[in-house]
Formats: C-alpha cells, structure tokens, sequence
C-alpha cells in the first residue's frame, strides 16, 4: 500500500522507525562491510574471488534493496524525509561519528596505504589484495591502494544513483543526468584506463588517462613523466595529449558556453556523481550565509591562481632540457602564457565589467598583476621562476588541494559542511567554468515570481549554498558562477517557479525587472520580451 504523506514543510514528517524490510536490508549491506573489516585487520581469506564477490554483492544488495523499501512505494515528488530530524542528515551525534570515520579513511588512504595492506617491496595483504582478482581480470596487474579506492568510489556511484533516481524519479532531467554520471564514472573513469593499462607491453606502454578529467582537475596532466609517456606512447599517446589541449582551449569553452557549466559538474565529474548520489542526504548542510559566499569567491579563485603559477612552473622547469622532444622553449612559452592572460583578462574588463561586482573586479587585478609581476621578474631579472622551485609548488599543491581538500575535506565532511564542500570551496575546474558560466554562457536559471509561494525548498536543497528563493520571489533569472545546473530546486518546488534553460545572452541577468513600475517602463518591457 502506498504511504502518502501530504505534509511538504521543509522538516517534514518525524522520521518512522525501520520497517522489517529495510533492517534486513541493512544487515544484509552491514555483513559486506563486515568482510571489508575483517580483511583491513588482515584476516586471509581463502578465496578471495568469491569473498570480494560476496561482499560487494551484499553492500549493493544492501543499498538497492534499503532504496526500494523506503522510495519505492511512496508517490513521485517531493520527499522531504523529516532530514532535521534525523542525526545523521542534520548535524547531531551520528553525523559527526560517520564524518570522522570517512575522514580518517581518507587520511590513511592518502598518506598511510600500509595500513590497508601496501607493501612495496612485498606482496600486499589486508583489504587492498583482497581486490586483487578484478585487478587482475581488468588491468593485469595487483591492485593497488588507488584500485581499491576507484572500484567502491565507482560502486558508490552506481548503487546510490539508483537510490537517487527513484527518489527524483519524478523529474526526466535527474534521471537522465544521474544515468550520465554513473556512465562516464564507470566507463572513462574506471574501466578504459584499466584495459589501456591490460594492453601494455613491450611494443607498446600507454598512460594512465582519465579520459573525463581535464586540467586543472588533472593538475598532473603536464608534468614531465606524463608528456614523456604521452611522447613515448607513439600516435596513441600523442593523440591523448592532443585530446588533453584541445579540451582545455576548445572543447570546454563551447559546451559551457551552450550548456553552463553542468554539462561537466552535474553530468561528467566523477568528484560531482559521489556528491550527487552518495552525498545526496547532506546537500540540505550547504552553508547559506553571505559570509560563506565571500569566503567560497575568495578560496576558489585563489586555487585557480595557485593551479596555474604550479602548472606554468612545471612546464617551464623541464622546456629546453630535450630541443628534440620539447620544441617549444622556455621563453616562448612563458610569453604565451602571459598573453593569454592578458586577454582573457582585458576582454573580462572590457566587455563583461558590468557583470562583476567590485570585489571581483578588484580580486581579477590583484591576481592578474601578481602572475604578469612574476613574469616580468623572470623575464628581466632572471631570477627562479614565481620564487620556488616548480618541484615544491607542485607538492604543496598536491598535498593540499589534491589530497587534503578533494579527499579529507571534499569527501570527509559531507556530514557537517554538504556534499558539494570541495566543488564549492576548493575545485578549479568549478572556477573556471564558473567563470564562463557567468559571463559567457547561454546557460540561466528563469523563475516565475508570480507562483511562488516562500515555501524554501529551493533554497534548502541548494547545494551551492545559493539563496535560490531570493531570486525566484522576485522574478529574477539565476545567473551565479557557483551553479553546477544540477536542477534540484526545480526538482523539489511545488510551484513549477524554476526552469532550467538556455538561451540568448542578451537579457540574461535581469535584475533591473523586479523594479516593475518604478524604473522600469512596463511597455518597453514587454516590446523586449516580444521580440
């Protein structure tokens, strides 16, 4: 029998005790965690095959059978499940428990894999060889700490995005884009580059490519080791590094232009599928406040600026060592380097200044000074490059944007902070294609102030933290660099007041039209809107 429940406050109904089901269902997913415990405390399995296939099994028996229980009888629509009621999804004692084990996991997995069972000079042990056979099936090879962590990151993916869709399963564009990121996850993320790695032999030795990653989420992808594999890799690997420029300079700038920056953040990102599906319960967490705004502006774009100074370092540091290999020199490509700058930033100010407010306006010169300073430094005082050794701005970042805020952070503190923590604060793919989005891109967000009714849930399930009723009460399109277009506003309003869509540039920030009446000639406005 269906349970409908008419209440849509944002609280929601208190929280109904575990049906029988669904604490069969947990026992049957806590039995394959069981296992994975048992093997980190280094219990040796006999058949480790049949054991990894029992565990894996018993999680994913465990999540899909506990999401048809809970999701699967109940109507399409909105689903509020009484989340300020519960500890686990509103900040109390069972978040902070769970937050503390997923960081210290993540901890030990970045700087302490001996734990898990990495040997290097021996052969591993505890839970990472227990996925040695689909190591071995799909790359050949043992598995490492890194295998282990991208086959339940994959598996994650997938048994909570079938959670996910049948809890949106009312809205076609959820399910379509949940569908695209279990896809891209599996596939590009997980299975491609183990079968490249399986093709590797004498004759040929391919890279490690995450074909869905792009600089400078794959701040590695220019660093000597990888453009030498890419070089040695023959046509393969000189297409894969063609594939790599062509999707920073090409690919990137005309499908943000036509689609906003969710083609990437909502539908391909791996780092945004875990947010999505396994983080969906704390997406509510986002911080809300305006200082949290300002502080997000500030973080993200320093990132930015961090990625580029390493990447521009790196690059420099092994140009001229190998005239045969690396035709471009150092000097050139410094001065392209500063000439792109240049441009992007001259046309920002000349042609989008309208769009930036001041603090960013004055953030974009502050930077673009430093980086153009720094360069002009090298150039006439040949002094070390940004004042560091490329080798300690490429581990300073990697250790602390790479490993302690994607992973501590990003994942971690999905309980206490939101699931979008790292896309927020930390990732500068986000920024740059949030960058674009704001200025350049067809992509907004209409509403329809007329119908709504203050009810809040936009602004609740915002990921982003973006105040998405503010916008909608007074009829203003949502146009914000932070949006990842994931739809969940639209999703869960009861009014049908949101709207994703993409359109013509002109007219796309409409701030000026909630002064109906005053500032506004009303005929105008409606000759524009004809036309």
């Amino acid at each position: 029998m269906s349970r409908v429940q008419y209440n849509m406050a944002l609280s929601g109904q208190p929280p109904q005790e575990l049906s029988v089901w669904q604490k069969v269902f947990v026992f049957i997913g806590m039995l394959g965690l069981l296992v994975l415990l048992l093997a980190t405390f280094n219990y040796q399995f006999p058949n480790k095959t049949l054991w990894l296939s029992l565990s894996l099994g018993s999680i994913c028996i465990g999540v899909i059978g506990f999401s048809w229980s809970l999701y699967g009888d109940k109507p399409s629509g909105i689903k509020n499940d009484g989340v300020w009621f519960k500890p686990l999804t509103s900040r109390g004692l069972w978040a902070w428990l769970f937050g503390i084990f997923i960081t210290l996991f993540y901890v030990v997995l970045y700087f302490f894999p001996q734990y898990l069972g990495l040997n290097a000079d021996a052969e591993n042990t505890g839970l990472i060889v227990l996925f040695d056979p689909l190591s071995y099936a799909l790359s050949g090879n043992p598995a490492s700490q890194w295998f282990m962590y991208g086959t339940l990151y994959t598996l994650s993916i997938l048994i909570f995005g079938i959670k996910f869709i049948w809890k949106y399963r009312h809205s076609q564009y959820e399910v379509i884009r949940t569908l695209s990121v279990m896809f891209f996850q599996t596939a590009f993320a997980f299975i491609i580059p183990e079968l490249m790695a399986r093709l590797n032999g004498e004759s040929l030795q391919l890279p490690y490519y995450d074909l869905k990653n792009i600089w400078p989420l794959n701040y590695y992808n220019f660093e000597q080791y990888r453009i030498d594999g890419f070089l040695n890799s023959g046509t393969i690997g000189m297409a894969l590094l063609i594939f790599g420029v062509i999707s920073i300079f090409v690919i990137t700038p005309i499908l943000t232009y036509k689609y906003g920056k969710r083609w990437y953040c909502s539908w391909v990102c791996g780092c945004g599928g875990l947010a999505e599906t396994a983080g969906d319960p704390f997406r509510q967490l986002s911080d809300k406040r305006q200082i949290a705004w300002k502080v997000e502006r500030w973080v993200v774009h320093s990132v930015v600026v961090f990625v580029t100074l390493m990447t521009t370092a790196v690059i420099y540091s092994y140009l001229d060592y190998d005239a045969a290999k690396y035709w471009l020199n150092k000097d050139i490509f410094l001065g392209l380097v500063a000439l792109l700058l240049t441009l992007v930033f001259a046309w920002a100010m000349l042609f989008r200044r309208e769009e930036l407010q001041k603090d960013a306006q004055y953030g974009a010169i502050g930077y673009f000074v430093i980086i153009i300073g720094l360069l002009t430094i090298h150039f006439f005082w040949g002094s070390q490059l940004f004042l560091f050794q490329a080798e300690t701005l490429r581990t300073t970042y990697a250790f602390l944007i790479g490993s302690v805020f994607s992973g501590v952070i990003g994942v971690g503190f999905y309980p206490i902070f939101g699931n979008r923590v790292w896309c927020r604060f930390g990732c500068p793919m986000a920024a740059i294609l949030g960058f674009q989005q704001r200025l350049f891109s067809k992509f907004r967000i209409t509403t329809n102030g007329g119908q709504c009714i203050s009810c809040g849930n936009c602004s609740t399930y915002c990921e982003m933290g973006i105040d998405v009723r503010a916008y909608a009460q007074k009829g203003e399109n949502i146009v914000r660099s932070s949006c990842v277009g994931c739809g969940i506003c639209s999703a869960v309003c009861p009014r049908g007041v949101l709207k994703l869509e993409n359109d013509d540039m002109d007219g796309r920030i409409n701030s000026e039209e909630v002064l109906l009446g005053n500032d506004v000639d009303l005929m105008d406005l409606v000759n524009q809107k004809s036309k």
